[in-house]
């Protein structure tokens, strides 16, 4: 069985690739040009073939995408974010929910029942307020994620901006409100969450670092539990202040990997060995804290965007939007470890969709 991937990144293009596990091989197959800066995605809720993407641009679009069994992709769609830079998506039931990066606005469109499936009007926005001590980052609000709570009716927006991650809750009229917060050390800007049972794991993007908040429903407030930086020997100033990690992910344990792990990605390392990817085992009823599992290092550079998929979550594909191309890595050693088991060239990734 082979598997097509879409790739987002920092050109116009979104590309297709086919990953072969029995040729350990990585095909470009396909390439669409849609726009600045396509660097995010997200499949529509019920038609799979559908997919989102935001333009990073100042002028923020939304672009609908249709993909054949092949990979090949047509645009049938497009409209503004309503915002600055959308660099985050996510697909609800009924509606598609943009965070606008720059201009610092949370932006909600209904879906159509025809192409393109979505609607520019009437939107539900939020324009959210605040800052952080780090004047170069934080000199306004920036919604970096947009994510579903697993248990519950509830959306969580990591705002870099503002060192926080709002909680929101649609009330009876459709319209979005804010009704918590989890609050973080100032200027350690949070950029993307993950979930495992009742604790939210946090990467802060400025000082490299996770944090866990056990998380009970609202309108309780979340309980700090640790915070661990994400590499076990970051470099001296001033390489470490520019290293930025990026993405977290924690697949769910199953047959093949009973043991839950996370997986957090860092970026900028100096090292000729490329960005480390680093794996920790979370909290437990024994212990509130964060364990440093293993650290990997991928040959890539600037390893801003990675994904798992395949069955049980087997493979982990990742790349490298400054170098490094992208590559496919095999769990090993029960998801302690990563394996690089295919990569190819390719310009500036930075998202990835499993098809």
């Amino acid at each position: 069985m082979v598997y097509r991937i879409l790739v987002a990144s920092y050109t116009n293009e979104i590309y297709t690739l086919v990953f072969d596990p029995d040729a350990t091989s990585l095909e470009l197959v396909s390439t669409i040009t849609v726009g600045h800066h396509p660097s995010w995605l997200t499949p529509h809720p019920k038609d799979k073939s559908i997919v989102y993407t935001g333009l990073e641009q100042s002028d923020g679009k939304i672009v609908a995408l249709k993909y054949d069994e092949e990979g090949r992709g047509t645009v049938i769609g497009e409209i503004p974010s309503e915002g600055a830079d959308p660099c985050a998506l996510l697909a609800l039931e009924d509606e598609l929910i943009i965070g606008n990066y720059s201009s610092g606005r949370f932006v909600a469109v209904p879906f159509s029942a025809e192409p393109p499936y979505i609607l520019g009007h009437p939107p539900s926005d939020l324009q959210f307020t605040g800052t952080g001590p780090n004047k170069d980052r934080q000199e306004a609000p920036h919604p970096h994620q947009v994510i579903r709570h697993p248990a519950r009716d509830e959306v969580l927006v990591p705002d870099l901006g503002s060192d926080k991650t709002r909680r929101l809750i649609r009330e009876a009229d459709g319209k979005w409100v804010e009704k918590g917060v989890v609050s973080y050390k100032p200027g350690s800007g949070p950029r993307h969450v993950a979930f495992y049972e009742d604790i939210l794991y946090t990467v802060l993007e400025l000082t490299s670092e996770v944090s866990a908040h056990r998380f009970p429903p609202l309108p309780a407030d979340p309980t700090l539990l640790d915070t661990v930086p994400t590499m076990r020997n970051p470099p001296p100033s001033p390489d470490v202040a520019s290293m930025l990690a990026a993405e977290i992910l924690i697949p769910s344990p199953n047959a093949s990997y009973p043991t839950p792990y996370i997986y957090v990605s860092n970026r900028n390392d100096p090292s000729p060995e490329g960005d480390i990817i680093a794996i920790y085992s979370p909290v437990s009823a024994s212990s509130d804290k964060i364990g440093h599992v293993a650290e990997v290092r991928s040959g890539l550079k600037h390893l801003r965007g990675m994904e798992f998929g395949g069955p049980d979550a087997k493979w982990l594909i990742a790349g490298g939007a400054q170098g490094g191309g992208v590559k496919v890595f095999e769990r090993v050693d029960g998801g302690k470890g990563l394996k690089e088991v295919a990569a190819i060239e390719l310009a500036a990734p930075t998202g990835f969709l499993w098809l």
